[in-house]
């Protein structure tokens, strides 16, 4: 690669700031600022009266190693951050000292240890009495030492000599070597952008299918949700698919773009861009640095602490601790820790990543995370918070010439769902191009040039089929569930023994042709397989750019693996394609679009002996679609070698294997506003699109 990684390590040291002496004087009355001046606070702080809840841990309890003297003759610029194997200091001031025993806390001790024993002597006996009534040859093991609930008959070859327990696998631990990765060529940032894009979805199509199979282990019980985020990421971490691991990056992480929405924490985690499943600020521990001086990397700003201030450009951001079950101040902060770690990037000039969590309805979470950019420390001071306990603020403000704010745009497509003449008063051709054939509008903005060309189509909202296809490809076959398609069904067992979407809509497994209920069969409109046949259900918008020409834009917040729209056209065979093309028409052919569906639920990283799914097979497709006269909204998509949209193909209203339906679903959470790409497979040399499409 083409990267500069410029090393933090030759950063020099500096003298220790006023503000770490505030840390032991935390509980006065006094208020310290940064440039070692004090002033009197404008109100007693109250003394606590409520117990904190404890602080996530943020490492590993480091292993107490010796400290070797330092070498006088080393350079001070060798004191900043550790090298790859940096030394560890004693845990010595978490751990409480030992004390000796009394002899009432040894009768405490050993009346514990009794009640504990005739509790584990009832369960084993009780246990081996209820294996005795139910087979009859089981006896209750006699030795009260032995763990036994039941004796093994000596000489039994089938009996075990010994349990091996099996330990999880160990997986790389996070780097102490803080690095800047700077002037990345363009294919770099293909690279690293299709990694992080590949990394999600893994990790997506993982949380789906996990969900899915804890929802079947529970059945209809009650209880807490299935938490497929924890159970995904926890794979990918022992399988060693975490991102940025060998290296913790300062500034922005390669491959991830401003913008970029995330549901899960932990998919943070994942990726690399905020390395704390809990914690708001990710910061380098001071045990792993060679000055033990802790930097901080990034923050999440989600409005946990009542003291802060989000202003967009400018946060005051109010440093973490001392909150009880409640998220209530209830005791001052403490300048140590990731409150410290801010302090020291502010005053090493080192810039911090940005991530805002957004409450956000109708996601698969409560919330949002989005990624808007790089901020710099500018101040940081101790202050009386609203609860009245002293808090640590800090001052950021963002780093000029970054793209728009992910967070601001969300909040802009909010408006434009709503009233969005109120926020655009120029540029609106049509508040809806499908005459409501769709179920959600289609918007047609231009506020580049007079080309009003949609216009001119007439809309499909399906694709036209010929008669001979229909006809030809309807055998009345359908399942017979009443409710709801449900494990075993007919439609089941077409799709080659499990369907393709779990019960919220999303692709589970990208198949060769997908199988959905069709009009033989007696299920709702509402069952889980008759995704696609339910319409648009995102409000798309189709604009004019100086880069792609026209294009296509959600104004809503796409999940990964959500089904958007149909690609539709007037289907034609070959024969007519020949004609048509002799007299300059243009066409799609569908058997060009790249087999991106491989790609989703591709879990061959995660299992060795993982198979792509390869039934129901389908025949190399013999048709083009003529949309040079009637067209819906997807033929207007951009093409891209590394596109956010693919293709899945779907037969519900016949069963003909060479004329199926086009269906476009998302392989990453697409923010509003972004627009939406194909792989057609063959585009235009020039444009990067369709000649048609222009």
């Amino acid at each position: 690669m083409g990267s500069l990684l410029q090393d933090l390590n030759l950063v020099p040291p500096s003298p220790s700031s006023s503000l770490t002496a505030a840390a032991a004087a935390s509980t006065s009355s006094t208020i310290i600022a940064t440039d070692g001046s004090t002033t009197e606070a404008a109100a007693a702080l109250l003394v606590p009266k409520v117990e904190p809840k404890l602080e996530p841990f943020d490492v590993e309890t480091p292993i107490y190693q010796p400290q070797q003297p330092q070498d006088p003759t080393s350079s001070s610029q060798d004191l900043f951050f550790s090298s790859s194997t940096p030394n560890c200091f004693s845990n010595s001031q978490l751990t409480p000292p030992l004390s000796q025993s009394t002899s009432s806390e040894d009768d405490n001790s050993n009346n514990l240890y009794s009640e504990y024993n005739r509790i584990s002597e009832l369960f084993r006996t009780a246990f081996a009495k209820r294996l005795q009534d139910q087979y009859g040859d089981v006896s209750v093991v006699s030795d009260p030492d032995s763990r036994a609930i039941v004796p093994v008959k000596e000489g039994d070859n089938n009996a075990l000599s010994s349990v091996v327990v099996s330990q999880r696998p160990k997986y790389q631990k996070r780097s102490s070597e803080l690095v800047r990765v700077t002037d990345l060529g363009l294919e770099d940032q293909r690279y690293f952008r299709d990694l992080v894009r590949r990394t999600r979805m893994i990790y997506d199509s993982l949380r789906i299918l996990s969900v899915l199979e804890e929802e079947k282990r529970r059945g209809e019980r009650l209880g807490r949700r299935a938490r497929g985020d924890l159970r995904a990421a926890a794979t990918m971490r022992d399988c060693g698919l975490w991102l940025n691991r060998d290296k913790r990056i300062v500034g922005s992480i390669p491959g991830v773009q401003i913008g970029d929405v995330f549901f899960f924490r932990m998919e943070l985690c994942v990726v690399g861009l905020h390395g704390q499943p809990q914690a708001g600020i990710d910061y380098l521990p001071a045990s792993q640095s060679s000055n033990r001086e802790p930097i901080a990397t990034s923050i999440i700003v989600s409005g946990g602490y009542e003291d802060d201030e989000d202003s967009g450009d400018v946060i005051i951001y109010t440093g973490h601790g001392g909150q009880d079950s409640l998220n209530k101040q209830c005791e001052h902060q403490k300048l140590e820790g990731g409150n410290l770690a801010m302090e020291r990037s502010m005053h090493y000039g080192i810039e911090v990543r940005v991530i805002r969590g957004i409450k956000h309805v109708g996601s698969v979470s409560s919330k949002v995370y989005v990624y808007d950019g790089l901020y710099k420390i500018l101040d940081c001071w101790f202050d009386v918070g609203k609860s009245g306990f002293g808090v640590y603020k800090y001052k950021l403000l963002r780093i000029d010439g970054q793209s728009e704010m992910g967070s601001s745009i969300l909040k802009f497509a909010e408006t434009l769902r709503t009233k969005p003449l109120s926020v655009r008063p120029r540029g609106y051709l049509s508040l809806d191009i499908s005459n409501k054939k769709e179920n959600m509008p289609v918007f047609l903005f231009n506020d580049i040039d007079n080309d009003h060309d949609p216009l001119c189509y007439q809309y499909l909202e399906r694709t036209v089929f010929p008669v001979f296809v229909i006809t030809n490809g309807s055998n009345g076959t359908g399942c017979d569930c009443v409710s709801g398609c449900s494990d075993g069904c007919f439609c089941e067992r077409k799709n080659g023994g499990e369907f393709a979407y779990d019960d919220n809509g999303f692709l589970l497994r990208g198949k060769p042709v997908v199988f959905e209920c069709g009009v033989s069969c007696k299920c709702p409109p509402t069952c889980r397989n008759r995704v696609t046949q339910r319409g648009l259900r995102n409000r798309l918008e189709v604009f004019r750019s100086m880069e792609t020409g026209w294009g296509v834009r959600s104004l809503d917040l796409i999940h990964a693996g959500a089904f958007i729209c149909e690609y539709a056209g007037v289907v034609i065979t070959r024969e007519q394609a020949q004609i048509f093309t002799m007299n300059g028409g243009g066409l799609v052919y569908p058997n060009r679009f790249s087999a991106k569906w491989s790609e989703w639920g591709d879990l061959s990283q995660i299992y060795p002996n993982y198979i792509r799914p390869s039934y129901p097979e389908i025949p190399p497709l013999d048709f083009a679609m003529d949309v040079s006269k009637m067209r819906n909204v997807a033929c207007y998509m951009s093409h891209s070698s590394t596109p956010n949209v693919l293709v899945q193909f779907v037969l519900y209203d016949h069963n003909n294997l060479m004329f199926p339906h086009i269906m476009l679903f998302a392989m990453e959470n697409i923010p509003p506003l972004r627009e939406l790409s194909l792989d057609y497979g063959v585009a235009d040399e020039w444009t990067g699109k369709l000649a048609i499409c222009n």
